[in-house]
């Protein structure tokens, strides 16, 4: 039997979807299974731009019907932004490939300052180029600034008529060698300071743009180019001042969700594998899943990516019923983007211990997926970044609750406007959050639930006795240590709702708790022993370890789910 929490394309269903949404989902798990293995590992060993996936998915409509917001979508009801069935293809793209994640991704990105503008212009042509299968890229990031906007060298000069001359070059732009529209952040001569910037809208094959190269050695096309004198018309401008600033934040809100659906997909494929070949690897007359190292490294690897799966689909329901009234997504949104994310490193990093040479072989979708899980951390703001702006949020999600009315499970074909009206990027300490103990108290029977909530409980304390002074708040190093404390507690009150939601297996949430609470544990012991810890914090550090309910026959049950994997999927040669 297929495993129900795990995306299988064999038994691939996704019936909680419209019709079309079915339909286009489906349609894209075929095509890649039709291509078949070997091919889509030659094509990811070879960099083959990915012309026959968007010709695929230009003739099915697939990116102008899942991109387009139904304010620009002429009445068709299938086109709408959804970010449900946006993130069950997140997922699937992972599955196969993140090369084709990578080109969606980027799109969005582009796409994020065009659906925020007035420009009703742009934001049709934007929409007629979807329609005709173009890809669209996201001019932000610079060579010399990262993502630092505030420096940004894309200088616009006036030209006197109204219009300006736009001189500079960016870096890190995943498809600037294709994209019919490429949205670019930049900054006028002529006045100082935030009122200066500018989002504008350019045309990747104008004479003037210049195209230098791909700076990774990959499918995906992270481009550098170069502006020589582009012709900026008032036609083209997308934002000014203080909006442009806000419109590069609030993009980046909504493309950072993507990264954590992209990271299950790449485990679920890679564990269908690892588990196989587990499974079947006979070593000292035995197979080596018989091993009981083995046996924990992959049900910790399994349940941490239940985990992922539960937190990312339970914060969709967020993100689709923010407003500005509710926008608890602000602090959801960074932990799918970091802690998700690095779920997914732990996650390979477990299997690949347990496979261990097989990991290396050409012939597997796990050689491409141990490098690929690297990435997704590292894209749209490090680790420390996201860590940094979770702590904003860390004193009013623990200590000063409010009320809110019941989020619910949110599959519905609507159309997500707020996030492309989300206004000021600031206020983040002003966010207030429903009160994170009534997920715990839901499973307070459940023993692991109930030893991590001690240490959750242990968080707060800290937070009123033991907080870092002034100094030490500017101590990042001892911060972040504090961060991912409070991040483990978030994690864990998503995932508790998204249980109780779907009537998750209690096996399975007593083992993934048994390894919240190492982890938790062992966070504390990492922030005994910064360097700038005082006594206090150090005493509340070791305080704070819990070793997790044991239980073998839990555990065992849970182990025969995993070992239920082995030959559950392979992949069409």
């Amino acid at each position: 039997m297929a495993d129900p929490l795990l995306f299988n394309p064999r038994t691939y269903d996704p019936a909680h979807f419209d019709p079309e949404t079915r339909r286009l989902l489906r349609a894209t798990v075929d095509w890649f299974e039709n291509r078949g293995k070997r091919q889509l590992i030659e094509d990811y060993r070879s960099r083959a731009w990915l012309s026959e996936f968007l010709e695929f998915s230009s003739k099915e409509g697939l990116f102008a019907t899942f991109l387009t917001p139904a304010s620009t979508a002429d009445g068709n009801q299938d086109k709408r932004w959804d970010t449900a069935r946006i993130a069950a293809l997140n997922e699937i793209f992972g599955f196969y490939g993140l090369d084709y994640w990578y080109a969606w991704q980027v799109t969005i990105l582009g796409l994020g300052p065009v659906w925020q503008s007035d420009n009703a212009a742009v934001r049709a042509r934007a929409a007629e180029l979807l329609s005709q299968g173009e890809v669209f890229a996201f001019g932000l990031s610079e060579k010399a600034h990262g993502a630092d906007i505030y420096s940004t060298d894309m200088l616009l000069e006036p030209d006197g008529d109204g219009g300006f001359r736009a001189t500079g070059s960016k870096y890190y732009i995943g498809n600037g060698n294709a994209a019919g529209l490429v949205s670019v952040f930049g900054r006028r001569t002529d006045i100082e300071g935030p009122d200066g910037y500018v989002f504008f809208a350019a045309d990747s094959r104008h004479p003037a743009y210049h195209l230098v190269k791909n700076v990774v050695d990959s499918s995906k096309y992270v481009s550098e180019f170069r502006l020589e004198d582009y012709p900026v018309t008032e036609a083209d401008i997308l934002h000014t001042g203080r909006a442009a600033f806000d419109a590069a934040l609030n993009t980046v809100n909504v493309g950072k969700f993507n990264l954590c659906t992209g990271a299950i997909g790449i485990c679920e494929h890679a564990m269908y594998e690892a588990v196989t070949h587990a499974q079947n690897r006979i070593l000292y007359g035995r197979p080596v899943t018989a091993f009981p190292h083995v046996r924990r490294e992959l049900t910790d690897a399994y349940v941490r990516l239940v985990g992922m799966k539960l937190f990312s689909d339970r914060a969709v329901d967020y993100f689709r019923s923010a407003g500005p009234d509710d926008r608890r997504y602000l602090l959801f949104n960074p932990m799918t983007k970091m802690k998700v994310t690095t779920e997914g490193e732990k996650v390979i990093d477990l299997m690949w211990d347990v496979i261990a040479a097989k990991g290396f072989e050409k012939d597997t979708y796990f050689a491409q997926a141990a490098t690929e899980i690297r990435g997704l951390p590292k894209l749209e703001g490090t680790v420390h970044v996201n860590l940094a702006l979770i702590l904003k949020f860390m004193g009013n999600h623990l200590l000063n609750p409010a009320e809110y009315a019941p989020v619910p499970t949110r599959l519905d074909a609507a159309d997500d406007a707020f996030l492309f009206r989300q206004g000021p990027a600031r206020g983040l300490g002003a966010v207030r959050f429903h009160d994170w103990r009534t997920a715990y108290d839901a499973f307070a029977g459940v023993p692991n639930v109930a030893r991590f909530r001690e240490q959750a409980d242990a968080l707060c304390e800290f937070v009123i006795t033991a907080a870092p002074d002034e100094e030490q708040s500017r101590d990042l190093d001892l911060l972040l240590a504090i961060g991912q404390l409070f991040a483990l507690v978030v994690h864990g009150q998503l995932i508790l709702e998204q249980a109780q939601l779907t009537g998750l297996d209690e096996d399975v949430l007593d083992e993934l708790f048994a390894v919240l609470v190492r982890d938790f544990s062992a966070h504390a012991v990492e922030l005994h022993g910064k360097d700038s810890a005082t006594a206090a914090q150090q005493s509340w550090a070791l305080g704070a370890v819990r070793r997790p309910v044991v239980d073998d026959a839990r555990s065992a049950r849970v182990w025969q789910r995993v070992e239920a994997l082995s030959g559950a999927y392979e992949m069409a040669p």
